[in-house]
């Protein structure tokens, strides 16, 4: 397979964020060769992405035989709104352009799994791709409700072969079952409301929602709760239970937990990439399979269906790896608008 090679310098690709941070009196001719440089910059990442997956597959195997494994490349939009967020990021030095994720059964899980990459460093720390940083939002949460174990390499070989990608970082993220519930449930209402929750930037009801409910999952998992929400779980559930009912949350969620109307192109039997388009307001989803040969073809697509949608809040595009089409809709239901797991959640830590 013909991977993408970085073909600009650090310095070029680090002027790109500035420019994508700021666009204000920007040319079009400046612009549209930014968008060239940071879709280069963002598709080089696929080959180290692919490798840093497949060990994490077989990690993962070993410690849950019904781990769910996905990857994917930040999208366009997301890589623009990270910048205007954190002023002075350097795009060369963002960590999860390349991103590949484990959903495992339980909390118990993630820990035997990050056991397992920290004794495998701790063994030949010298091997392998470089470790950079690990996060651990599930001892230490984050504000807004998001817990999940990160863990920061820079993608590293001898092989000449290979040496251009180099430097470039992956980030692997890996949570239990009901985190990764809570997780896509945020997105979900994230696309419908044009909010960004994820961000922890929005109404402060949903925040404070997403919030204890997160409490109320970490306590399932006998984790800490969130900074900001009680502690006790009589408390966070009388809080839950009255913003629920006092903002009709449950007709919100319920109206958002919608069918789609599903559009698929050509035959996903074989496929292994997935091109995700899904049109909130019109509540459909297209999706449109590859098998893996077929990547360069999925790559031109996908990037010209980001830059055709990149200033429609209402229409969102990623193209995602995932084992199988059946494991699809597992591993993203925000596309699918299925937030039925999630009411699932509520209801139980609601209930009297």
């Amino acid at each position: 397979m013909a991977w993408i090679r970085p073909t600009y310098t650090r310095s070029q690709v680090d002027r790109t964020g500035e420019i994508l941070a700021n666009p204000a009196g920007i040319s079009d001719d400046v612009l549209n060769e930014s968008l060239n440089i940071v879709n280069n910059w963002r598709t080089a990442h696929n080959y180290p992405l692919h490798a840093i997956t497949m060990t994490l597959r077989v990690r993962a195997k070993r410690v849950d035989q019904t781990r769910l494994i996905a990857q994917r490349i930040k999208r366009l939009r997301s890589t623009e709104a990270k910048l205007r967020r954190f002023a002075g990021m350097q795009l060369s030095r963002m960590h999860d352009i390349g991103g590949c994720r484990a959903v495992v059964q339980s909390v118990s899980h993630v820990d035997s799994l990050v056991s397992v990459y920290e004794k495998a460093r701790a063994k030949n720390p010298g091997r392998g791709h470089e470790f950079l940083k690990k996060y651990d939002y599930i001892k230490s949460p984050k504000k807004d409700g998001y817990r999940s174990i990160h863990l920061v390499y820079k993608y590293r070989t001898t092989s000449r072969r290979h040496r251009a990608w180099n430097g470039l970082r992956i980030e692997i993220q890996i949570r239990s079952r009901l985190q990764h519930i809570w997780a896509t449930a945020v997105e979900t209402v994230d696309a419908f409301t044009g909010q960004a929750l994820k961000s922890n930037i929005g109404e402060e009801s949903w925040k404070r929602f997403f919030a204890l409910m997160g409490s109320m999952i970490a306590l399932k998992e006998s984790k800490p709760t969130i900074p900001g929400t009680p502690s006790v779980e009589a408390e966070i559930k009388n809080d839950l239970k009255a913003l629920y009912e006092q903002e009709r949350m449950e007709a919100t969620l319920w109206g958002m937990s919608t069918a789609v109307e599903i559009i698929v192109a050509g035959k996903l039997g074989k496929a292994k990439l997935f091109l995700l388009d899904l049109n909130t307001r019109e509540k459909k989803l297209s999706i449109r399979g590859y098998q893996e040969h077929e990547q360069p073809n999925a790559l031109t697509e996908s990037l010209k269906l980001e830059k055709k949608h990149r200033d429609n809040p209402e229409v969102q595009v990623v193209l995602v790896s995932v084992g199988s089409a059946q494991a699809l809709k597992r591993a993203y239901p925000n596309y699918y608008l299925d937030l039925s797991s999630f009411m699932a959640q509520v209801n139980e830590a609601i209930k009297a």
